[in-house]
């Protein structure tokens, strides 16, 4: 059904007609608009695979290995445990 759609001949009806329509003013900046609104769902559409890809991925660190012993003050003990004081 579209088979040959965009000839040569085709895109040349296309853009005179599109050149009668706007005007040869107004063309460059439709084409400049249109190129940035392509790029920027280009640009959107990465970005969005990216965070899925992030998302699919959980970043997990193993937790360090440490052989520092823990203060005295932070280590709740029978002595100093706030419950046992009544």
């Amino acid at each position: 059904m579209f088979e040959g759609l965009f000839q040569p001949m085709h895109l040349l009806v296309i853009f005179f007609i599109a050149l009668l329509v706007f005007g040869p003013r107004k063309l460059p900046e439709l084409g400049k608009g249109l190129g940035e609104g392509i790029r920027a769902l280009k640009e959107s559409m990465k970005d969005h695979s990216n965070d899925a890809k992030v998302e699919a991925k959980p970043d997990v660190k193993p937790e360090a290995k440490s052989d520092a012993k823990p203060d005295a003050k932070s280590t709740i003990t029978p002595d100093n445990n706030p419950e046992n004081k009544a």
